[in-house]
């Protein structure tokens, strides 16, 4: 009899543990919402000359906003769309000119003054899974809750942005809740495909395994750099970007290193032949011609060193001799730091992070700033080239429920744009972030 109960009892216990995890809660549905306030405040500094696309060397005092409502559904098994509209206004310093490594994360989200609405996202995506091994998702602003096999393989289209699904980061990836710096937000060297707000019209997969995930995206080109029209001319203007993903653990504690590789291909202009044509002012504009490429890769890792306590590193390069088209003027670069939560004091939702940036150009693309060109950032006429360095030191605050977050900002730039004669320069900010 009692060895028939020990039976019935284990059957039970097995049946309910089955039975919970079958009963993973699943949305159908979800709503979220976001909305960020940066203020940047920049003492005056030292600069002997200006070009037009420099930081100016004025004080300055500059807000930007964006404010996103995430709407997710799922239409049927392995179905789900996301649509965002978002309203994003305001200003970076100096008309987010004159450093290549821009303070303000959020601004190349901002297209003008005025605070205007618009879509940023409108993405389907379809999820085939195959296995027993199950990942459960939390809610999130671009996920909904529920089980997904760790063996999958999903395919997607619409309007969207990169870094939804490449080169992230545990540590340094959003402006809106970690480092502000634009830098640190990807791997700088990598001009990955967007309009002017950030996001871009393309394709995306994906092939998940319980280590390792395998990505790769084709996507539309603007017709101009830094713009927001589409190039209709697919076949001669697209970028194609591949990702692999490998996650691991050492002494229990979670890393992931990604490798990254990208293809640029459309109307670019090209640093030498602008030289060439007019040495004394290159306009790489009247350059542009089809079949001109860009490519490069990157490498980017984070490493958990306790609960509290995780260490990233990224490092990026591209070819450099046609003009950047899409995120900044970023030819080889180098970011590193590590971020605390507040554990130790009392304050486990709140965190402080510590990052530096190195960030070069290419031998062209230096030149053709020195005989005083400019691309759509950076030029301040003439150049005294050194490598733009600077440190972003944040504390985030828990201010409310974990909710409501405020966020003090330093930021230290060392030859911005490249130009030694220039700066450094103190970048003073608060951020003010809702989320729910």
């Amino acid at each position: 009899m009692k060895k028939h109960l020990l039976l019935f009892i284990s059957l039970f216990i097995f049946i309910k543990a089955g039975f919970a995890q079958d009963t993973v809660k699943q949305e159908n549905t979800s709503f979220h919402f976001q909305q960020t306030i940066i203020t940047q405040y920049k003492p005056g500094f030292n600069a002997p000359y200006s070009g037009r696309n420099s930081l100016s060397p004025l004080t300055e005092t500059q807000s930007s906003i964006t404010a996103t409502f995430f709407g997710n559904a799922r239409l049927w098994k392995g179905a789900t769309v996301i649509f965002d509209p978002e309203l994003s206004g305001g200003a970076g310093l100096s008309q987010t000119l004159g450093v290549a490594g821009f303070p303000n994360g959020e601004t190349f989200r901002v297209g003008g003054v005025q605070n205007k609405i618009y879509i940023a996202r409108l993405f389907f995506q379809q999820i085939f899974e195959w296995g027993k091994e199950k990942d459960t998702l939390e809610s999130d602003q671009l996920q909904l809750a529920g089980l997904r096999s760790k063996r999958y393989f999903s395919i997607g289209a619409g309007k969207y942005n990169m870094g939804d699904f490449f080169d992230q980061n545990n540590f340094s990836h959003d402006p809106r809740s970690q480092f502000m710096n634009w830098a640190l937000m990807d791997n700088a060297a990598w001009d990955y495909p967007a309009n002017t707000r950030g996001y871009v019209l393309g394709m995306y997969t994906e092939f998940g395994q319980p280590t390792w995930t395998l990505r790769f995206a084709i996507t539309m080109n603007v017709t101009q750099a830094n713009s927001s029209t589409w190039d209709a001319k697919i076949t001669k203007a697209n970028t194609q970007t591949v990702e692999y993903e490998k996650r691991y653990a050492i002494d229990g504690q979670k890393g992931v290193v990604r490798v990254l590789g990208f293809l640029n291909n459309g109307k670019f202009g090209n640093y030498e032949q602008a030289i060439a044509l007019n040495p004394k002012a290159p306009n790489v504009d009247t350059t542009q011609a089809y079949g001109r490429h860009k490519y490069g890769f990157g490498i980017n890792t984070d490493q958990y060193l306790t609960k509290d306590f995780g260490v990233f590193a990224k490092a990026s390069w591209n070819d450099g001799h046609t003009q950047t088209w899409f995120f900044t003027e970023i030819d080889r670069s180098f970011t590193f730091g590590g971020v605390l939560k507040g554990t130790s004091w009392k304050r486990a939702d709140d965190e402080m992070g510590l990052g530096f940036i190195v960030d070069g150009l290419s031998d062209p693309h230096r030149e053709y700033l020195a005989d005083g060109g400019y691309g759509f950032l950076i030029g301040d006429g003439k150049l005294n080239y050194a490598p733009e360095m600077i440190a972003e030191f944040y504390y985030k605050l828990n201010a409310y429920q974990k909710k409501f977050f405020l966020s003090p900002d330093y930021q230290f730039i060392v030859n911005p744009a490249y130009n030694k004669d220039r700066g450094p320069v103190n970048v003073f900010s608060i951020r003010a972030h809702i989320e729910f």
